[in-house]
């Protein structure tokens, strides 16, 4: 019998208050409430395509600007999926995925290593200062992704590839990463033990 691999966190600072339960063996149900709207559709869908039950609920000083919040919830992210994992032992961990979105395409490749390290490239000139749903800067989709990456200990590039529409390219470099982020957690009945020369990840 598999033990569970889940976790609920807590976070408190004076910008923001946050509240995220996950379980990576889930079907993919959530339940998102971060006051950012474009941000709530973001996990959602990264909650779905990698097969992980989130439920988040997210309150922040968003009358200043969306990015504590964005942030501190990446960042509790992060720890609940380092904490869900265990010691990885039987996890497949490399995955990787290609996902069109309309005419954006993005790949995503993942090393659950226990090394952060976060290689984004290809959003077009200019993506980082647009609003995406008038709220969402787009400079916040890769900063999302270093909060993940360096809280969960994973090893990820994100490689835009071809987009023109800012809403389609941020939603395809999400849906790629969970896609690629589910078949590196999968438990692989064909690995014994934790999956590196080292013995640890």
């Amino acid at each position: 019998m598999t033990a569970p691999r889940n976790a609920r966190l807590q976070r408190e600072t004076s910008e923001s208050s946050i509240e995220l339960s996950l379980d990576l063996d889930g079907t993919g149900v959530s339940d998102i409430q971060t006051s950012v709207p474009f941000y709530d559709h973001l996990l959602t869908a990264f909650a779905k395509h990698s097969l992980t039950d989130l439920t988040v609920r997210a309150k922040g000083d968003i009358e200043i600007d969306v990015h504590h919040t964005v942030e501190d919830t990446g960042i509790l992210l992060g720890q609940a999926i380092r904490q869900a994992l265990g010691d990885k032992s039987g996890i497949s961990r490399f995955g990787d995925a290609l996902v069109p979105l309309d005419e954006a395409l993005v790949q995503a490749v993942v090393d659950i290593s226990g090394r952060p390290y976060l290689v984004h490239t290809g959003e077009p000139a200019g993506f980082e200062f647009h609003l995406i749903g008038g709220h969402f800067t787009g400079s916040m989709v890769r900063h999302v992704f270093e909060a993940i990456t360096f809280n969960a200990g994973l090893t990820v590039h994100v490689t835009v590839l071809n987009g023109r529409d800012p809403h389609h390219i941020a939603e395809a470099e999400f849906k790629a990463f969970a896609r690629a982020f589910r078949q590196a957690k999968a438990l692989d009945p064909l690995v014994s033990g934790i999956p590196s020369t080292k013995g640890a990840l």
